[in-house]
């Protein structure tokens, strides 16, 4: 028998996730993964008075608890009485010129540590951190980012520590309207949206339309096997006694040490949160060479961390109709193609049926999941493929060709129409394709440092949706 959650506590306000859907009084679609909540009597009574009202109560504050880490919804903490208490702390190596913007940036309210990690000219790095009152911790070899943070950890005193990278501009209360999150016990970070700064460069254009630190304008829990998988440490939030009790950041890790600390805090029972709300700079590479090559670095943490945390990563899940689907239009063969998307409807319709939920929109729901599944196989193809797609592409036959170039152009085509960014779409196209590339790049050097194809290896989800019976408060 698994005991009730935690409640959010009272004062908290939760705010729906656009995604949400009431399907009737007692039914809800929504949250990451996708599934089916069903609310008994007393949770439809919790929720008349958390629509309009804070938690105030037990019941209200279950019912918070379970939406938010469904997904369904998202926390949105009472205002603090007082500036929240926490230390700064700022990992540097080699940037003197960087860290001297980042601490101007900083609003003087709380301690800054600056961790040294091994730069080559450590007399600047100490002039800089000296001229803005700054503490100065050093390592005389580099050891990488989690060590230095680990280090910080040694020497602050604050339950709540502020992580940001030397190369970050960070304006404002930033932290402190991040720590008013930490009214929830159960949170042990939370990070906010990393906004790239950037050259007028292409590479410096492109980073500014889809830069890999910026995860969007959604607010989402962050767990594995999630809409948000993890969160960047180039600026995070932090309670020290979560850190401490895990054992840190890996130090064995130079790049995913990030995306490691966040599972290992949610397989400890905590939570960890994205609030897009705070915005950090980060300055992003002004060439070509420099982003992509930074893109493969992060590639080769795939199967490092697939080894720590088996089951977490998956580049690519497919459900059976949609992947049979899709199959069969790339290959053109209409008729199979109707006969899986015709599964997939009749599959869902019964999965509805034995659990009494409504079945309106089921087509349009198994055309989303077909289009969903095509754009999720070309990127996979692009990342981990490309050779084999280019050869395809160069081969004979018209409709080979056409459905090669669907997978490699379809992707980035459809970002680019849904987020309009201030870049023609045939730079941004070429833009996203050498960055997929570059990518799996590095996930394949990862694969073979460490002997694992996991990170390159697809799963099949044979559960159509999750259903659960009641909410559990």
């Amino acid at each position: 028998m698994t005991s009730a959650p935690t409640p959010l506590p009272a004062g908290f306000r939760i705010v729906l996730d656009p995604d949400t859907k009431h399907l009737r009084d007692d039914l809800w679609f929504g949250g990451s993964p996708a599934r089916v909540l069903r609310l008994t009597a007393a949770g439809r009574r919790a929720w008349d008075e958390l629509a309009h009202h804070p938690v105030s109560d037990a019941a209200t504050g279950a019912l918070a608890r379970r939406l938010t880490d469904a997904g369904f919804a998202h926390p949105v903490p009472p205002k603090p009485a007082a500036p929240a208490e926490l230390t700064v702390v700022v990992p540097v190596l080699d940037r003197a010129g960087p860290l001297a913007r980042c601490l101007a940036s900083l609003d003087g309210t709380h301690p800054v540590l600056v961790v040294d990690d091994g730069s080559e000219d450590p007399a600047a790095i100490a002039a800089v951190a000296a001229a803005h009152g700054a503490k100065l911790v050093r390592h005389e070899v580099n050891l990488g980012p989690g060590a230095a943070r680990n280090t910080a950890l040694e020497h602050v005193s604050t339950e709540l520590v502020a992580f940001v990278d030397s190369d970050c501009v960070a304006t404002g209360s930033w932290a402190d309207h991040l720590a008013a999150h930490f009214a929830d016990p159960l949170l042990a970070a939370i990070a906010p949206r990393v906004r790239a700064l950037a050259s007028d460069t292409a590479a410096g254009r492109y980073t500014r339309a889809a830069g890999g630190l910026d995860l969007g304008d959604r607010p989402a829990l962050v767990a594995p096997r999630t809409r948000m998988s993890y969160v960047p440490t180039a600026a995070l939030v932090a309670r020290r006694s979560a850190l401490t009790a895990i054992g840190g950041f890996d130090p064995g890790l130079r790049v995913g040490e990030d995306v490691d600390l966040g599972w290992r805090l949610h397989a400890a029972g905590h939570r960890v949160r994205y609030a897009p709300g705070v915005h950090v700079g980060h300055q992003e590479p002004a060439t070509w060479r420099e982003l992509l090559g930074r893109r493969a670095r992060y590639g080769t943490s795939a199967a490092p961390l697939a080894q720590r945390h088996p089951g977490n990563l998956a580049p690519l899940v497919l459900h059976p109709w949609p992947a049979l689907t899709v199959a069969a239009l790339l290959a053109r063969r209409p008729l199979l193609a109707s006969a899986g998307f015709g599964g997939a409807v009749l599959s869902m319709l019964k999965t509805l049926r034995s659990n009494d939920i409504p079945t309106e929109g089921v087509v349009r729901a198994m055309g989303t999941a077909v289009h969903q599944t095509w754009l999720g196989t070309g990127r996979y193809g692009t990342q981990f493929a490309a050779p084999v797609l280019a050869a395809l592409l160069t081969g004979r036959g018209w409709g080979r060709r056409a459905a090669v170039a669907s997978l490699l152009l379809g992707p980035p085509l459809t970002r680019w129409l849904a987020d309009r960014p201030a870049l023609d779409p045939v730079r941004y196209t070429a833009g996203a394709l050498a960055d997929d590339i570059a990518y799996g790049a590095g996930v394949w050097a990862g694969c073979l440092t460490h002997r694992t194809p996991a990170p390159v290896l697809p799963e099949i989800a044979w559960r159509p949706l999750r259903v659960d019976r009641k909410d559990k408060r």
